[in-house]
């Protein structure tokens, strides 16, 4: 009986002409926000692999010069989108996408689509996860609330209960024939997205992408299915259809709209965040307590190198079979990178407290757990971005660390001198390797035990709710 039911709303959900619009609607919204974000993915792509292999070439191709000075030219590391980006770009367009590798400076990631796109950008991006999150569950709350209202209404759920099927068996039954009308929506896209990530040469497919996408389509299935549930409890205890929609409407704005932007607020009151002026002037201060490379009359650099004429038993610093300068420079910069990863990781670890005050309310608002989740699978949230950007700091300073091991190698007297131009080829340039969904699960952890926790209670409080709901 129970799928008979569940036949008969499906049935009737597809000649209702309001739903064939809405979801031709979603559904156009949803296959649009792939093609475009397919398109946006591979210009962004192709312009990242040729700017990174354009500033390799060029660094490789420096002419013969002193190390040091290969140093202060530096390099540019470009971050990669992730393939998945496509379906959820999360922060990506906010977060920069090159960073500038020099020595005795760890800089940040600029370069944000933001920052050189229109104001329209404000206004978030079309991408399949805001439909998705955002707009399907309109549509599901414009499905299902008449549920049981109108089947109360027009006097069936008595007829319904006469055949002795209790309330919450017409519950389930509703809920699979909603969920089988919302599939028929959905499915398209993703089938869609899955076909174009698989076949397109251009997306690194392995096992990482397909668990990723299979985790993908399973959260928002569970996210589908609390609305779907939430809805069906809430035209069960409304007294009419109207009451249903105003109330799921409202819920809807609290959780999707409300709810989030209070949170990001009051994680901004709570945890603020210096600004880059005062961050550069206190790693400028603490800079000043260690080697100051560039300055031969720096207490520190003479003591240093006293240091050196004990250790190698000479008197002057011509004897040396090392560059004092070079060894200056090595200290300095491991002094310098230790300071600039302090005041980093303090930034990012304030990011943090700001984003799990939104992770913890995602146990009250579901809205609030698939979002993280879901550019977590993506490849496009705050931790995949501190990961590329510890990458590059990590390259940087063994690159720079190189080279003041080559000016230290060259002995006294290397400021005049200068290496091979073949010298720079035999570097190592900037590649990034995108975390596995390994390295990624503790991260979405909380998430997914929010969905969980959602999609269990609600179904065994909501279904306990219906069955207590009276006839009439």
């Amino acid at each position: 009986m129970m799928h008979s039911i569940a036949q008969k709303e499906f049935v009737s959900t597809l000649r209702d002409k309001r739903f064939l619009v809405l979801s031709v609607l979603v559904l156009a919204l949803l296959l649009a926000a792939t093609l475009v974000g397919r398109a946006s993915y591979q210009t962004q792509q192709r312009e990242r692999q040729l700017a990174q292999h354009t500033v390799n070439d060029q660094f490789r191709r420096q002419p013969a010069r002193h190390p040091h000075r290969v140093a202060h030219y530096g390099s540019f590391a470009f971050r990669p989108k992730s393939g998945l980006s496509l379906l959820d770009a999360g922060i990506d367009s906010y977060t920069g996408t090159a960073v500038y590798l020099e020595a005795h400076q760890q800089n940040s990631v600029n370069f944000s689509q933001a920052q050189q796109s229109g104001s329209l950008i404000r206004f978030g991006e079309m991408t399949v996860a805001f439909v998705l999150q955002m707009l399907v569950p309109l549509l599901i709350i414009f499905l299902c609330f008449g549920a049981f209202t109108q089947e109360r209404e027009t006097g069936t759920l008595q007829l319904l209960l006469s055949q002795g099927i209790s309330l919450w068996q017409v519950a389930w039954g509703k809920i699979l024939g909603y969920s089988r009308a919302v599939a028929l929506v959905v499915a398209p896209a993703l089938a869609l997205a899955a076909l174009l990530l698989f076949s397109g040469e251009e997306f690194a497919s392995g096992p990482d992408l397909v668990a990723r996408l299979g985790l993908f389509v399973l959260s928002y299935a569970v996210y589908f299915f609390l609305f779907i549930v939430g809805a069906v409890v809430v035209s069960a205890r409304q007294a009419s259809s109207r009451a249903a929609l105003v109330t799921l409407l409202g819920l809807w704005i609290l959780g999707c709209i409300i709810l989030p932007k209070a949170t990001a607020n009051l994680g901004a009151t709570l945890y603020p965040t210096v600004t880059k002026a005062q961050m550069d002037a206190a790693v400028h201060e603490e800079a000043q307590h260690g080697i100051n490379g560039h300055d031969p009359q720096d207490q520190r650099s003479a003591a240093l190198k006293a240091g050196l004429l004990k250790k190698y038993g000479v008197d002057s610093e011509e004897k040396l079979p090392v560059s004092v300068g070079g060894v200056l420079m090595t200290e300095s910069e491991a002094y310098s990178a230790q300071v600039y990863q302090e005041h980093f990781a303090a930034l990012n670890d304030t990011y943090r407290r700001q984003n799990r005050i939104s992770d913890w309310v995602g146990l009250l608002n579901p809205y609030q757990a698939i979002r993280p989740l879901s550019m977590g699978l993506a490849g496009s949230d705050f931790a995949h971005y501190v990961h590329f950007q510890q990458a590059a700091e990590a390259y940087r300073y063994r690159l720079v660390q190189r080279l003041n091991a080559l000016q230290t190698s060259m002995g006294h007297g290397d400021k005049e001198r200068k290496l091979e131009a073949s010298t720079w080829r035999q570097l190592p340039v900037f590649a990034y390797q995108s975390p596995t969904l390994g390295w990624a699960w503790p991260h979405l952890l909380l998430p997914v035990v929010a969905l969980l926790l959602w999609a269990v209670g609600l179904s065994w409080l909501g279904l306990r709710l219906i069955s207590t709901t009276p006839l009439v």
